[in-house]
């Protein structure tokens, strides 16, 4: 569904922005939603609400226990390059 006729931005896009972390004011920098008229932005923050507490940051665990998976190695042989020839 298009949210911001004078932008043509659809639901989806905001979405999209909101799931990667960003939040109403740096989605509304990017994409330029609410810009002109204003309309949108009660929608557009609603969207930009509704995926943030739905989809919230994935947080990244450093594996540190055996059990958890390997841990990585940079210097690992498989991980290495082959030498040019």
């Amino acid at each position: 569904m298009i949210v911001c006729v004078c932008r043509r931005i659809s639901d989806r896009e905001i979405a999209r922005h909101a799931r990667a972390g960003l939040g109403f004011d740096e989605i509304q920098f990017e994409l330029g939603v609410a810009t002109q008229c204003g309309q949108c932005e009660g929608c557009a923050r609603d969207v930009v609400a509704q995926c943030s507490a739905a989809c919230p940051t994935a947080h990244i665990k450093r594996a540190d226990h055996p059990t958890e998976g390997r841990p990585w190695n940079p210097l690992s042989p498989s991980l290495q390059a082959s030498p040019a020839a």
